[in-house]
């Protein structure tokens, strides 16, 4: 079977309908999708989002973006530009993708792997940005691998016998999947932050256990010009073409 991994697709449409034409083209489709959570946050379509993502086999966990839209946790915790997004995309949600993001579970466990947003330890809010973090987060999950988002860039980390090995993923590497634990980020589908703006996601393939990482570029200039109309704040739309 082949699973589409995403993360952190953050109302970024454009960038959603990339991916899944990709995926498409290059792996004839996929079987499950698995996502990551920050379905919503930041861009201009949050609803449309939620529609496209339901319209496939899938799970998906909630992330910070998720649950403050929803109220589930505080706005103030956010810096200004993203708590002005959260505001703004509260309004525009319905009652049925509130109740779908209020649902949304803050675990899941498929198979080798744990499902998260931020971190094993604090699935909504943790970053694992570091070798430091990441071995603390191998504490914290008991599968073989662990699926994360939330820094919006793809890396791998190797928990060995007594280090934890780190590395970035580029486009078009493949990971092969053996004995050693890994933490895994697929990157950002709707705002890549690692100087790439192509969205950015992951293949799994169970068959020759392997994960494949991917980059795609989408017509960021739409997305950008939507966000201008819904008066969404200068920052995030420039960076959008920066990847930062």
């Amino acid at each position: 079977m082949k699973y589409l991994i995403v993360a952190d697709i953050h109302s970024n449409l454009e960038a959603f309908q990339a991916v899944l034409d990709d995926v498409k083209n290059n792996y004839a489709g996929f079987d499950r999708l698995w996502c990551l959570g920050d379905v919503v946050g930041y861009g201009p379509n949050p609803s449309e989002c939620i529609k496209l993502l339901r319209e496939f086999d899938f799970v998906c966990v909630c992330g910070n973006h998720d649950q403050a839209a929803v109220g589930k946790i505080d706005i103030t915790d956010f810096n200004a530009d993203a708590a002005s997004a959260n505001e703004w995309t509260a309004q525009q949600i319905s009652e049925e993708d509130t109740q779908f993001l209020i649902d949304l579970p803050e675990v899941v466990i498929e198979s080798e792997f744990t499902i998260v947003h931020g971190s094993p330890r604090a699935p909504v809010w943790e970053y694992i940005t570091s070798a430091v973090s990441a071995m603390e987060g191998f504490r914290h999950f008991e599968t073989r691998y662990c699926l994360v988002g939330h820094t919006h860039v793809p890396f791998v980390f190797e928990q060995d016998e007594v280090v934890v090995n780190e590395g970035y993923l580029g486009n078009g590497d493949m990971l092969v999947l053996g004995e050693h634990r890994l933490i895994i980020n697929p990157g950002g589908v709707g705002q890549p932050r690692d100087r790439d703006p192509r969205a950015s996601y992951a293949v799994y393939d169970s068959d020759n256990q392997s994960i494949y990482q991917c980059r795609i570029s989408y017509d960021i200039a739409v997305t950008q010009e939507k966000m201008e109309e819904a008066g969404l704040p200068d920052f995030l739309i420039s960076r959008l073409g920066w990847g930062v």
